[in-house]
């Protein structure tokens, strides 16, 4: 299988060298996704392998060839075609030597004949070379032809419902198949790295995706207002939103312990200024802890006056404490359009589930901070708190997150082996599922993925003892510990060890 894949609008506009370092990034991006996510090598930095896949880099396209021997892989291929950052299209191709009318009718023909039954339809043409034809002559004569030879309805120029699509290059000539949407933007190593301030919230999760899609590195910075169980869940946002975007290049997770800095505003300061201080220092931290990994940049989810502490009053004041650059991608969304971005990345299932921790709530907020009030304020702050929080951050490579071990807290039961008549809950991502179903000959699997466990949980069979399961292991204890709390005791976690879970997933 061929695919041609189209660099986003804004890389060919870029100078020759600039545009040749992005599409170099892109093509290193994807051979890496390739290898982690499939295990295929790229024929590039293994040439004595046949039977592997090719990733190279034109001026107007990469060209991806996966061998017909890994057909079977091709969902996985093109779900990594659709999420990497840099890929505006990309298109399926078969790829032939360029012959005469005739033979490009006859290929065409192999490729559009049902889908142009009792449809109107237009050939496109596009042509690089020289040529002794133009590119209107072949559209012309292969459109004829196909209106001969199939029972296409008719020819319609600017209102067709089938669009047969073929490019001539030089001596080549690619039939496209299919054509399929990327996300845009620019390859992920081509800009700065960033600090992203992640709560596990539809702002943060999506101001994240953001900053990937921008070619940025992200790093993401969690400050801990809601104890284990709300880091793990956070952990879980991050780690899907790395490994769906940006895989392709190694970023920390960091998190800080916040609770004692939020007993301190809460004890010391004034209510109404609560919210705006919290939010200083947080960017004070975020920005030592820049500083140590020599970063320029942070990325927020605020929206203005989205709530009280993002009124443009606010947000000067609270970007005074700090020196970095502060980005806010969503400052001018509607909420609506964050919640809509979030459903279609896939992270709207987390987010609503995951309890907001606002840390302090004011009566009154404040909405224009006046600077010698906060000043007045944050004298009566010990800033030894903010300083015993930041020497007690711990910073994880996200790569190892896969591997993480959960604690668990509460008395759930863990097994990795089965009984006989215990149902596996599978609870993952509807799209995790899809890719790598789990298959267990001899038991019981019921799918729910886990936004909805709890409200449907209920309407299962109580006499019957469920086991969740996730691949990582994070979501399952989640829930299990959230159920066992809601007096269901026949709950528990299906957790098998690293070589069974190979040999279940498909």
């Amino acid at each position: 299988m061929n695919y041609q894949i189209r660099y986003s609008p804004e890389t060919t506009t870029k100078s020759r060298i600039v545009r040749t370092r992005f599409c170099k990034q892109l093509r290193k991006n994807l051979a890496k996704l390739l290898r982690m996510h499939l295990g295929l090598v790229d024929k590039a930095a293994n040439a004595n392998q046949p039977d592997v896949i090719t990733v190279e880099a034109n001026w107007d396209f990469l060209q991806l060839v996966l061998p017909d021997a890994h057909d079977q892989l091709i969902p996985q291929v093109e779900n990594i075609l659709s999420n990497t950052p840099g890929i505006s299209s990309f298109n399926r191709v078969q790829v032939y030597a360029l012959g005469d009318f005739e033979q490009i009718v006859a290929l065409t023909k192999a490729v559009y004949a049902e889908r142009l039954h009792g449809k109107t339809f237009v050939v496109r043409c596009r042509r690089t070379g020289k040529h002794t034809f133009k590119s209107t002559d072949v559209e012309r004569y292969v459109g004829a032809c196909l209106l001969q030879q199939t029972q296409a309805r008719g020819v319609s120029l600017h209102h067709a419902e089938v669009t047969v699509a073929i490019e001539i290059r030089q001596e080549e000539l690619f039939v496209i198949e299919d054509r399929k949407p990327g996300i845009g933007g620019f390859p992920i190593g081509t800009q700065n790295g960033v600090i992203s301030l992640l709560s596990g919230g539809f702002d943060s999760a999506v101001t994240s995706y953001l900053a990937m899609k921008r070619g940025l590195r992200t790093n993401y910075l969690f400050f801990n207002l809601g104890g284990r169980e709300h880091e793990i869940a956070v952990k879980e946002v991050a780690l899907y939103l790395w490994l769906r975007f940006g895989a392709s290049h190694a970023v920390n997770f960091i998190t800080v312990p916040f609770e004692g800095v939020v007993g301190e505003i809460l004890e010391k300061v004034e209510n109404s200024q609560m919210g705006v201080i919290l939010k200083r220092m947080m960017l004070r931290a975020a920005t030592r802890i820049a500083d140590e990994f020599e970063i320029d940049a942070l990325v927020t989810g605020e929206s203005v006056a989205q709530v009280s502490s993002q009124t443009l009053v606010n947000l000067a004041v609270i970007d005074e404490v700090t020196p970095k650059l502060v980005l806010r991608p969503l400052c001018m969304s509607d909420k609506q359009d964050i919640v809509d971005l979030a459903r279609k990345i896939g992270t709207a299932e987390f987010s609503a589930v995951i309890p907001e921790y606002c840390g302090v709530i004011s009566v009154k907020p404040t909405t224009r901070a006046k600077r010698h009030r906060i000043a007045r304020e944050e004298l009566r702050f010990d800033m030894a708190i903010l300083e015993k929080a930041l020497s007690e951050k711990v910073v994880l490579d996200i790569r190892k997150m896969q591997f993480e071990e959960p604690v668990i807290k509460t008395a759930v039961r863990v097994v990795s082996s089965l009984q006989k008549g215990e149902v596996i809950i599978d609870i993952r991502h509807p799209d995790e599922e899809e890719r790598r179903p789990l298959r267990l000959a001899d038991s019981e699997i019921v799918r729910i993925p886990f936004y909805k466990l709890n409200s449907a949980f209920a309407a299962l069979g109580q006499e019957r003892k469920y086991l969740l399961y996730c691949d990582k292991g994070v979501m399952s204890q989640l829930h299990a510990s959230f159920l066992n709390e809601q007096a269901y005791t026949n709950v528990g976690i299906y957790r098998p060890d690293v070589a069974k879970s190979a040999e279940l997933l498909g």
